[in-house]
């Protein structure tokens, strides 16, 4: 059986952006996307505050779009959402989205906005293990998305409700709509519904992982950053996540999503079924865990703990403003200015910290 192939490239902020192009190469995105389809530039914006490694980098978003644009995939478009605490403008803003967007020309839509694309609901051709029970009135993704290839731009990071977060995750903005917190309780078989879906509709799938800083700790925002040169891609989402995973120092298997991604024969998460071309895994691995912090701690209660079987009452009426209020307190206007602000400052003394001053 022939392996799924993930390619690990060693970069510098010197060469980062032509460094994407030869990675795409090393990964086989021609077997992968079709270049008579749209191509959908899913960018990840986990905060629209700037934090190292919480968003897809500026660096990746213009060295992803040369290098296709370089191999004839000349019809780009950049597709965002914004969930219940980030916001789209302001994360494009803050991490340094705009010059990319100007200088290489990348039109830009907003699955939240109905002049963009409108939300209908999809009958998957897959067993569903949990998004038909959690929207019985239907699963709703937006038209735009069908016939189109994706390219998911994820960064690598650790999750306090999934271990870690890759390119499997990176759907969940882009496919649910605001309602995709009902969700929570079942994340993982929900990113494996995800991946079901993506597979029908979709032209064809690709990933390119930014790790030129990967994300320690409580994530996908309250992370400590990692500067670790690295870029990673491939055309199977589940591989790709799992080596992702055990460059964090995590058994892919022991990680639900891709372990149920692996079993209904979406990608594979195991290690040895993977070939690994560029960098090898041993020499980058490190040891992270995730941890809590106080609104994950909260959160882990309500979506896990003694009070989930008051979601419902939570979660499902105004009473999820109340929530939501409190996280955005919590992460902009508590943690950020606090813990945050340090940690970003020492990591702008580093290199990739210099080169992100250079987007203006």
């Amino acid at each position: 059986m022939k392996k799924s192939k993930v390619a690990i490239l060693k970069t510098t902020p010197e060469t980062v952006v032509s460094d994407y192009a030869e990675l795409l190469e090393m990964a086989g995105v021609d077997e992968f996307l079709d270049k008579e389809r749209a191509t959908i530039l899913k960018d990840n914006i986990s905060w629209h505050l700037f934090f190292p490694g919480a968003n897809t980098t500026p660096w990746q978003l213009e060295g992803v779009a040369e290098g296709l644009r370089g191999r004839g995939y000349d019809d780009l478009v950049v597709v965002e959402n914004e969930t219940v605490v980030t916001r789209a403008a302001k994360g494009e803003k803050l991490n340094r989205f705009l010059p990319v967007f100007e200088r290489s020309k990348l039109p830009v839509l907003y699955n939240f906005r109905d002049e963009d694309m409108k939300w209908e609901v999809y009958e998957p051709r897959a067993r569903m293990r949990v998004l038909e029970r959690l929207f019985p009135d239907g699963i709703r993704i937006p038209d735009y998305f069908h016939g189109k290839n994706v390219v998911h731009l994820p960064t690598v990071k650790t999750h306090i409700y999934t271990t870690t977060t890759c390119s499997m995750k990176n759907a969940f903005g882009g496919l649910l709509n605001e309602k995709r917190h009902y969700t929570h309780s079942h994340i993982h078989e929900t990113l494996v519904d995800l991946l079901h879906i993506q597979k029908e509709i979709h032209g064809g799938i690709f990933a390119v992982a930014d790790g030129t800083t990967f994300g320690n700790g409580p994530g996908p925002r309250t992370m400590f950053p990692v500067p670790k040169g690295l870029i990673l891609a491939s055309g199977d989402c589940v591989a790709l996540d799992a080596v992702a995973s055990s460059l964090m120092g995590f058994d892919p298997m022991d990680i639900d999503y891709i372990r149920l991604a692996h079993e209904d024969g979406l990608g594979s998460g195991r290690l040895e079924e993977i070939e690994v071309v560029g960098e090898p895994l041993e020499k980058h691995r490190e040891k992270f865990s995730v941890g809590d912090n106080a609104a994950s701690t909260v959160g882990d209660m309500l979506w896990f703990g003694p009070f989930r079987r008051a979601q419902k009452l939570f979660f499902h009426t105004p009473l999820v403003n109340v929530f939501i209020l409190g996280s955005f307190l919590y992460h902009d206007y508590l943690w950020y200015p606090t813990q945050g602000r340090r940690r970003i400052d020492e990591w702008m003394d580093s290199e990739w910290g210099q080169l992100f001053k250079k987007y203006r």
